[in-house]
């Protein structure tokens, strides 16, 4: 196996292999679009955070159940945000009952299913709204739960992403938490952790503000504290000058704080991580073929058969995504030229290489034409997961390549898939 590549040692170049694969015979065998994952990035990143004693994975980054079965493999618990998830985590053996507890169902909201399923299972929960706290008692009446908290600040690589302060929907207002505290003492519910989660994509500076917050909730709390959840946020690097966070650094500031409030409390008190994007996204490519190259005025498009029903960041908030050119034939010149990289679906929003805002952007990418394939890089986190059928177009496959094997992970959904459901319906109506 190949060393894992860094993003921005392939973007704008010409890339031929990924893991010691050909590119161009991947998509020959599966399809174009199809969603790519490296086993090992995954594992090296997972052991990147060893020196946090539970990392607990938000599997909405990615949920397919071969990646959470290799989490499981790596020791990694997770945290779940529906029903769906709860039951995606229970599929591939995770415990609902162990302690510290291998899922946590995490959100602002019960809905019908996520109740249910909570209570079924006896899953931990992670209460992120007051209102949540009668309707858990009420299924799970002497539960243990964790209260997240939102310190009154956020921070993201976008507002989009940003979980924290005034705008945001996300945790329990910080001013609020003494009464939720008196709320779920007279419903006989046992408040035994806090999680802080600010946005996605943001830095050491930030993340150390939530250090000083968490150790002023904990203080309120008191001795039934058990744990202290640091959430996520860890950036990911996906183009040349950005910087990585300095884990080390990271681990000490909580390991302080909570090293503080077991010394006051008289117990351990349990330190969690909560990465979901660092985790999994410089392990996904998105291999797509280019259908059309043409100019618009100054603007040379190339245009591809993905669209952001298979890749959303791009669209929802300007995300930067590595881009290579994989040539197919014969390469007519070695050049590169700046580019506008879109999609098929019949939106001008459909556009990969655009900037926070919808603003049209050019990429430096070599000379490419018809059939040559274009490589989208660090697509592990909030691709494949947040795809959709717009357009009537289907899911792409899902491939994984582990320790010099490949497999499928997903198959691609045919266009029959797509009217099943509803030519059943429609034929019940006719009969």
């Amino acid at each position: 196996m190949k060393d894992k590549m860094i993003a921005t040692q392939y973007d704008g170049k010409v890339l031929t292999e990924i893991a010691g694969f050909s590119i161009s015979q991947l998509v020959a065998e599966h399809g174009s679009p199809v969603y790519l994952y490296d086993a090992e990035t995954i594992r090296q990143r997972c052991r990147d955070l060893q020196m946090f004693e539970t990392v607990r994975f938000a599997q909405k980054a990615c949920s397919n159940l071969s990646i959470l079965a290799l989490l499981k493999e790596q020791g990694i618990v997770v945290d779940a945000v529906s029903a769906g998830e709860v039951l995606r985590a229970l599929a591939v053996g995770y415990s609902a009952t162990s302690d510290p507890p291998e899922i946590v169902y995490t959100s602002d909201i019960f809905d019908r299913d996520a109740l249910q399923v909570v209570a079924e299972h006896h899953i931990h929960c992670n209460l992120g709204s007051p209102d949540m706290i009668p309707q858990l008692a009420e299924v799970q009446p002497g539960a243990e739960i964790t209260l997240r908290i939102n310190p009154g600040f956020g921070h993201g690589h976008s507002q989009k992403t940003n979980t924290g302060g005034p705008q945001s929907k996300h945790g329990i207002w910080h001013e609020q938490l003494p009464s939720c505290l008196a709320q779920a003492k007279a419903c006989g519910l046992k408040v035994v952790g806090l999680h802080m989660h600010i946005g996605s994509g943001t830095d050491l500076e930030h993340l150390a503000q939530v250090c000083e917050a968490m150790e002023r909730c904990a203080r309120l709390v008191g001795p039934t504290l058990k744990t202290i959840s640091a959430g996520g946020g860890l950036p990911t690097v996906y183009r040349a000058g950005q910087q990585g966070m300095d884990l080390a650094q990271y681990h000490r500031l909580w390991d302080e704080v909570r090293n503080r409030l077991a010394a006051d409390f008289g117990h351990p008190i349990g330190l969690e991580l909560e990465p979901g994007r660092y985790l999994v996204a410089e392990s996904g490519y998105l291999l797509t073929e280019i259908r059309a190259v043409k100019k618009m005025g100054d603007n040379l498009f190339y245009l591809v058969d993905a669209g952001f029903n298979n890749l959303a960041r791009p669209i929802l908030y300007g995300a930067y995504h590595p881009m290579a050119i994989c040539p197919v034939g014969q390469r007519t010149s070695n050049t590169n030229h700046d580019v506008v990289v879109g999609g098929p679906l019949c939106e001008s929003g459909d556009i990969f290489t655009q900037e926070d805002g919808g603003v049209v952007s050019r990429r430096s990418l070599p000379a490419a034409q018809v059939g040559d394939l274009l490589v989208i890089g660090c697509t592990g986190a909030y691709g494949a997961v947040m795809a959709s059928n717009y357009n009537s177009k289907p899911l792409a496959a899902e491939i994984m390549l582990d320790r010099g094997e490949l497999r499928i992970i997903r198959h691609k959904q045919t266009l029959e898939d797509l009217i099943a459901n509803e030519r059943s319906a429609l034929e019940t109506v006719t009969r």
